[in-house]
């Protein structure tokens, strides 16, 4: 990677905001210096950001986008229970091509809309009747080819499902495409700890015991024993659904049984954590875990709301993820963190503080634990940091004459991803006038693959 020098009109640091200045990116990706003179530059951009992680993504369901929002007649209410009915139908369908095409879209996306790297909650495994692949880590590996197209920051994380229910039940219909044995799961763990090492230096290997529906508490210490240090993803808490099958077979609420049966700490992200009580919410924020927040996805599932400013105000930690994929946008998921609080709590400004305004306060958060819970040295301006870089014009009309924690306000709140301009992932330019590089080709194999799927619905 040749060394490149950005001079940006506005700057946003570790430290705070600078005007005018300068990041070089070293060979090796990463920030070289940050300064506040006018030194020769190669490109110019308006606001300079750190570009936060999409930390919870199914690839694959962004191709059901737009086939869950009919009720169905003679259905009744409608709810996340029926919408995994459908997910399980729709995965059935789908080839190790289609994967890869489809992977690939939602990385180019997830890039021009302003995140520089994503976390793949990876769970299709097998073929549509759950024989495994010749090859078994089949799939993984055509997400791995999708990073490798896109330049996109990647952390995998295989997922462990061992079982349909918290009963115990064998998994069935699409579940079957999940499922593993503990054989099987650790035979796939360690071909793609060898795999993972072919892939960019910044790429990393987590490791996701998909929920404590799917893993009772043997399968979730395996998981967590197979690689130290390595981020841990699990889904919890959801729904309340959930939560009220948790409390009948296993007599404690979702996150309290986790936080009793597991060495929950700074490597682990909860994804959703949506219904905690008090108690659960403190506990989570004492163990410096992640909760791993979906907004859009949570909103558009009917999940509930997360309930932020108590969790923030214990120290916990946040950070943003597109899940299903119905609609990947950075500045939609943070618009909607604050709203959500809003709405919930008949209140404005919830996630602020004396210092930072809404916007700030939002993106500082989930930059830092994005890159926690992505396991990247990333999420800050800073010498030595991962080139992991978002450019917004400034010059735009709704953007003209802000400066400072302004300028995130009225992106987050008054604009939109058409402001994103350049993104960087560790230190690759992969975004360039609001395109990525490699657009059309992607593009077109996607729509190909959308174009077969459809007509057969």
């Amino acid at each position: 990677m040749n060394p490149q020098t950005i001079a940006a009109k506005h700057l946003l640091t570790a430290q705070g905001w600078l005007e005018n200045a300068t990041v070089q990116i070293g060979e090796d990706g990463r920030i070289a210096s940050v300064s506040e003179r006018h030194d020769r530059h190669t490109i110019s951009v308006g606001a300079l950001l750190p570009a936060p992680g999409n930390v919870h993504s199914h690839a694959f369901q962004r191709a059901m986008a737009g086939l869950a929002e009919g009720r169905g007649a003679g259905h009744g209410a409608d709810d996340f229970w029926s919408w995994r009915t459908l997910m399980y139908s729709f995965v059935e369908r789908l080839t190790p091509d289609d994967i890869e095409a489809i992977a690939a879209q939602v990385q180019m996306e997830t890039l021009e809309a302003g995140y520089a790297s994503i976390g793949e909650f990876h769970y299709l495994h097998h073929q549509p009747d759950g024989a495994p692949y010749a090859n078994i880590s089949e799939l993984s590996e055509r997400i791995f080819a999708a990073a490798e197209q896109t330049g996109i920051g990647y952390t995998h994380f295989p997922v462990f499902y061992m079982r349909g229910g918290m009963d115990d039940r064998a998994p069935e219909g699409g579940q079957k495409r999940f499922a593993c044995t503990t054989e099987q799961f650790a035979q796939l763990f360690d071909r793609l700890s060898t795999l993972s090492t072919s892939l960019a230096d910044d790429a990393r290997l987590g490791v996701a015991p998909h929920s404590i529906r799917a893993v009772d508490a043997q399968g979730l210490a395996f998981v967590s024993s197979l690689q130290n240090n390595a981020p841990v993803h699990i889904h919890i808490a959801e729904q309340t659904g959930e939560v009220e099958e948790a409390m009948s077979m296993l007599g404690a609420r979702p996150v309290e049984w986790l936080l009793d049966n597991a060495d929950i700490n700074a490597c682990w992200s909860l994804v959703h954590a949506t219904h905690m009580n008090g108690e659960e919410t403190k506990g989570v924020a004492r163990t410096g875990a992640v909760a791993a927040l979906c907004p859009v996805t949570e909103a558009n599932l009917g999940d509930g709301v997360f309930d932020a400013p108590p969790f923030l105000n214990a120290g916990g930690r946040i950070a943003v993820g597109t899940d299903s994929n119905v609609r990947i946008s950075l500045s939609e998921e943070l618009r909607m963190l604050e709203y959500s609080q809003r709405l919930h709590r008949q209140q404005r400004v919830l996630l602020a503080d004396d210092a930072k305004s809404a916007g700030r306060f939002i993106f500082d958060h989930v930059s830092a634990g994005g890159a926690q819970s992505l396991g990247r040295d990333a999420g800050r301006i800073e010498t030595g940091a991962l080139a992991d870089l978002v450019a917004i014009d400034s010059d735009n009309p709704v953007l003209t004459g802000f400066s400072g924690d302004r300028l995130l306000d009225a992106w987050i709140f008054a604009g939109d991803d058409g402001l994103v301009t350049d993104v960087w992932s560790a230190g690759r330019h992969v975004v360039r006038s609001g395109r990525h590089i490699e657009r059309d080709a992607i593009a077109n194999r996607f729509n190909k693959v959308m174009s077969r799927l459809r007509s057969r619905l």
